[in-house]
């Protein structure tokens, strides 16, 4: 009969599970140190002994030497997922913060159709609208430039805005819930 090489010791032993419980707060300081968030550490943690239980690895050394390895590894997977998130992230933030001219287009049409409908309000809300909404101004700077006071511009906007808002929805139906800016919609009467 040929040399066998010897089993390893399995993992799931009872003396192995009750080292692994044994060292539980040993293991969570381990990989809080790591990660610097104990809610996450517990995470980690967590899903290691699960892991292990589920896999049913067989080990050759120390199962307390074993698993800080295996807490080791799920430290660095978590930092690399981390990191990829991140920079998807960034990625994501620089192609919407690079105004590569879609977001303008989009304004244009927006700022066509709504400037359109504000012209079929009455006059003080569209003269509000587009110096607010469209020009800028503060409601404070429009109270001043209209002779009127902030509470009574504030009102003003507000009440064109809502104004706005339903004529909108009139000449639009739906696509104005949904965003849609085709402005092929029906144009006020």
């Amino acid at each position: 009969m040929p040399d066998e090489a010897p089993d390893p010791t399995p993992l799931l032993t009872s003396e192995g599970v009750a080292a692994l419980v044994a060292n539980h707060r040993e293991f969570l300081r381990f990989v809080e140190r790591r990660v610097g968030n104990r809610a996450l550490a517990e995470e980690i943690v967590q899903d290691a002994f699960v892991r292990t239980l589920e896999q049913g690895e067989t080990i050759r050394d120390s199962v307390v030497g074993w698993f800080y390895r295996v807490l080791r590894n799920a430290v660095i997977d978590r930092q690399r997922r981390q990191a990829s998130a991140d920079r998807r992230l960034d990625e994501l933030a620089a192609e919407l913060g690079s105004g590569d001219g879609v977001s303008d287009e989009l304004s244009r049409i927006a700022c066509a159709c709504v400037g359109t409908l504000a012209g079929t309000l009455k006059p003080e809300y569209a003269d509000a609208l587009r110096q607010i909404e469209v020009g800028g101004a503060t409601v404070k700077d429009y109270a001043a430039a209209t002779g009127i006071s902030a509470g009574n511009a504030g009102v003003r906007i507000f009440r064109a805005r809502e104004a706005l808002r339903k004529q909108v929805a009139r000449s639009c139906g739906t696509c104005a819930e949904h965003g849609c800016l085709d402005c092929t919609c029906a144009q006020p009467e």
